[in-house]
């Protein structure tokens, strides 16, 4: 689908109490990586911004967790059709501000559903547990929501990353302050209304808009319990040191460098598509794109697969567009220095065409370098776009040694027709998410998604079962009602 300029540039304000509210801090503009022009802006949130954001939410959350979970729960039931009856406008919208093609926009806010259909059957689920553990005596355990909670979620998926910590803590009794990108806030706008619409309460759900002074202040503030974040390894280490040293319950989410390791005897059809669709995918602009293929024997027919499906690949069209004008010049710069450094350049994205509509946007075509050595920059930094880089290893243990070196640990897949050096790949990966002949191994909901090494500060995970645990408290009851003629110890 198409992406057009808006006719007007959209404006986005703080969302308090069910109604969008002026921020005090200063105006910034946000760019379309489509075109390169202001398409909207938002006015940055203060530490005061954020007293009256948790004021709300922390009085909203305790008629909230009030209610019983099933009543919370028909809210997302509620939710569920409004962000499909919205999901073409809400996608255009992603596209326009990301520069995802229309198609990943929609893929997105699926996965999204896909997380709030979980959230909706957390009801269903095992939420407590008695037992008689001794003569009259009864061990529990309830689930009480942490209370007031805050998210901090990335530019390269303005709604699908909000959409997994959304319904799952909100479900769960907790009230929200959601940070969005300062680059992507616009799809904030659309999500917040389609839970007003949905039904929920005013001051359960707050959107504050800004940068790095906003994030701190999330951070320090006193009456916000638990923090989550997904964004670089860099940058989640230190939200993960700010808000543990706060007293937060903090879970951080980092970059990576994933690895795919290619093995002669994988079907070459699957292994072209999957590869190739993994590192141009959102433009390579995600957490779990593969950036390193660790080609293991004689992989050339693979490899000239690969390429042949990234060649296909139009630009606008099939592959979308680079988050911002200095991005692609750090990209450029990225393939260069890995050419000079003695890499092959097999398939070169650089100074692409484009359709002339798309011409002043940002943009970068799928780049493949063979010959990378394992101490490259293109082999061991997160470049976050379509660029492979590809290491020849002489045996499956150098592969894995290579692999095993890398201090991120998102994913890691294996493209191989046998089960044994499948096997061998999943017990010996350093990598919280692993596939096998799956470029992009995102485990679907109720697996939960999370990473491990220097790709994750905190514990648990994000989504799935494993999130229970981080955006709710864990009581343990005793009781005793009577004395036992009988009793022991125990008793």
């Amino acid at each position: 689908m198409k992406i057009n300029k808006p006719a007007a540039e959209l404006n986005i304000q703080n969302f308090l109490n069910n109604e969008w509210t002026k921020a005090s801090g200063k105006p910034l503009e946000v760019t379309s990586p489509y075109f390169g022009n202001v398409v909207g802006s938002i006015t940055e949130s203060t530490s005061a911004d954020l007293d009256k954001v948790v004021k709300s939410a922390t009085e909203a959350q305790k008629d909230w967790a009030a209610k019983p979970i099933k009543e919370r729960t028909q809210v997302m039931f509620n939710l569920r059709e409004v962000l499909l009856n919205d999901i073409e406008k809400i996608s255009e919208v992603v596209s326009l501000e990301n520069g995802k093609t229309f198609a990943e926009s929609r893929a997105g806010i699926m996965k999204g559903i896909e997380v709030l259909e979980f959230a909706i059957g957390i009801q269903n689920l095992d939420l407590g547990g008695k037992l008689e553990v001794s003569r009259g005596v009864f061990c529990e355990y309830r689930r009480k929501p942490v209370g007031v909670v805050a998210n901090i979620t990335p530019f390269n998926f303005p709604a699908m990353v909000p959409m997994w910590t959304l319904p799952i803590a909100i479900v769960l009794g907790n009230s929200y302050i959601w940070k969005p990108s300062e680059k992507t806030p616009l799809t904030s706008y659309y999500i917040a209304e389609a839970f007003k619409k949905a039904g929920l309460p005013a001051g359960v759900l707050s959107v504050v808009q800004g940068g790095k002074e906003i994030v701190e202040a999330i951070l320090d503030h006193k009456g916000i319990n638990a923090v989550g974040f997904v964004g670089s390894s860099k940058v989640a280490q230190l939200v993960y040191e700010r808000g543990a040293k706060n007293g937060k319950r903090t879970l951080a989410l980092g970059g990576a460098k994933n690895h795919i390791i290619l093995l002669p005897d994988a079907n070459e059809e699957l292994t072209g598509k999957g590869i190739s669709d993994s590192f141009t995918g959102c433009a390579g602009q995600r957490c779990m794109a593969a950036s390193v293929l660790l080609a293991v024997g004689d992989c050339d027919a693979h490899i000239s697969k690969i390429k042949e499906r990234a060649e296909s690949m139009e630009l606008g069209n099939t592959m979308g567009a680079i988050i911002t004008k200095e991005q692609v010049e750090f990209l450029n710069q990225a393939i260069e220095k890995a050419v000079s450094e003695g890499a092959t350049l097999v398939l070169d994205g650089r100074n692409p065409k484009v359709s002339t509509e798309y011409e002043g946007g940002y943009w970068l075509g799928p780049t493949i370098l063979d010959n990378v050595k394992p101490e490259m920059e293109a082999a061991t930094r997160e470049l976050f776009g379509p660029v492979l880089s590809i290491i020849r290893c002489k045996s499956i243990s150098d592969a894995i040694k290579i692999e095993n070196n890398n201090p991120y640990g998102n994913a890691c897949s294996v493209f191989t027709s046998s089960g044994p050096l499948a096997e061998t790949v999943i017990s010996q990966a350093s990598a919280g998410m692993i596939g096998v002949n799956i470029g992009v191994p995102v485990p679907r909901e109720p697996f939960s998604f999370g990473g491990i090494n220097y790709s994750k500060f905190g514990h648990g995970d994000i989504t799935g079962h494993h999130s229970l645990d981080f955006w709710t408290d864990v009581r343990k009851i005793t009781t005793k009602w009577e004395k036992q003629t009988d009793e022991n110890w125990m008793s």
